[in-house]
């Protein structure tokens, strides 16, 4: 199942998909809120297989569109050009880090995947690579059926889309569990295992941000299974919305 994939956003979530994307065979059109000139030098980098857009025109030419870009620039998203596309959001709340935040997503009334999908109303939104970077998605990625092959979680309220997005992560190297719809994206989301914790092991106490960054950046990856990402999925406490520094 290759394609085009369109990416909203060029940092690193979108060029690390990209970077994946590309290895696995799939088209790539990329944007930035910057211009396509600001993406000559990751294009070159990319290769053949990728070109640079607006993010309008990224949306329209995806038959995967990646949305990564801040929580708070959600409604810069192009609405009217992603309506009746599958939206993939990469997003993640984190108040402490950003100084952006909604009381409804505070209160737990719904989830932040929920909220961007009331915005983009004619797209269907899954809630998938929130929780990966590039070193992850390069050193990680197994071929179907490898006995230490890891599985990413998503969510979403379409299993069309589901489906869709499934096919995308088996072509970069992982399996997928479907924890649910968008109102269970908390249990994947930041402050639970599965951001990042599963796959690298626990943090140590104490950091900074950019030492947490660094300490991500050395330690080594562990392979977790369809079985073991469910298990932490289902077992996860729902704690207080949003990236705490110090909590992965």
């Amino acid at each position: 199942m290759t394609g085009t994939l369109g990416i909203i956003g060029s940092g690193n979530i979108g060029s690390a998909v990209a970077r994946s994307a590309v290895r696995a065979g799939w088209h790539v059109v990329i944007s930035n809120s910057r211009g396509p000139e600001s993406l000559a030098g990751l294009i070159a980098e990319l290769g053949p297989l990728a070109r640079a857009a607006t993010p309008a025109e990224a949306a329209r030419a995806g038959d995967l569109v990646v949305a990564a870009i801040p929580l708070a620039g959600y409604e810069q998203l192009p609405r009217t050009a992603l309506a009746g596309r599958t939206v993939i959001d990469t997003m993640n709340y984190a108040p402490a880090v950003t100084g952006w935040a909604r009381p409804e997503l505070d209160a737990d009334e719904l989830t932040s995947s929920e909220l961007v999908q009331r915005f983009l109303d004619g797209s269907s939104v899954v809630k998938a690579f929130h929780d990966v970077n590039g070193r992850l998605l390069r050193e990680l990625a197994r071929p179907a059926g490898a006995p230490d092959r890891t599985a990413l979680p998503i969510t979403g309220d379409d299993p069309g889309a589901k489906a869709r997005v499934t096919g995308l992560i088996d072509d970069l190297g992982f399996d997928t569990v479907d924890v649910g719809g968008l109102a269970e994206s908390w249990r994947i989301g930041p402050n639970t295992p599965l951001y990042f914790e599963a796959f690298v092991g626990t943090v140590p106490p104490g950091l900074s941000l950019p030492e947490i960054y660094a300490w991500l950046a050395a330690t080594p990856l562990i392979p977790a299974s369809a079985a073991e990402v469910a298990e932490l999925a289902a077992t996860t406490v729902r704690r207080p919305a949003g990236f705490q520094i110090g909590a992965i």
